[in-house]
């Protein structure tokens, strides 16, 4: 059994559909999604902010790159274009953990090299898994502890189904 956490944003157009199309494209895996988060862009790239969210996602036979693929190809279904390294997008879907894999390959780094940093990752993934542990750097409620949570907030006026 496979399971991954995965990171989705979006800052272009319909932000909340696009989502939405990543969760439906992750239906028959899915075990968790979080609340959706308005949050301030990252990168230093001027641009909209983003909405955001995790998934957590478990299947059988499904690899690390399985897991990447699959959210390219909906990124890429979604028209996503990458023109600018941490630019604005239609949507954005990041492997942030798979259980038990580490990874320090270029194309898939594991776990995710930008999350001990990002609230805006940490908090909707404690919403829904409270203890919560990123591998390598410890529980993700004490890596929060350490972060600004200014700049995201909650929609509770909007939700991924």
């Amino acid at each position: 059994m496979s399971r991954a956490v995965l990171s989705l944003g979006s800052n272009m157009g319909d932000r909340l559909a696009f989502l939405q199309r990543a969760v439906d494209g992750f239906r028959a895996e899915l075990v968790a999604v979080s609340p959706v988060y308005e949050t301030a862009p990252w990168g230093g790239v001027e641009q909209d902010d983003f909405l955001n969210a995790i998934l957590v996602v478990e299947a059988d036979g499904v690899d690390e790159w399985q897991w990447l693929r699959r959210g390219q190809a909906l990124e890429n279904e979604a028209g996503r274009e990458r023109l600018v390294r941490w630019g604005p997008r239609v949507l954005d879907v990041d492997v942030v953990t798979v259980d038990g894999v580490t990874s320090d390959h270029p194309d898939l780094v594991l776990p995710h090299p930008g999350t001990p940093e990002r609230a805006t990752v940490l908090i909707p993934w404690l919403d829904v898994e409270p203890d919560a542990v990123l591998p390598g750097h410890g529980p993700v409620r004490d890596l929060l502890a350490r972060l600004s949570s200014d700049g995201v907030h909650r929609r509770d006026d909007l939700h991924l189904s």
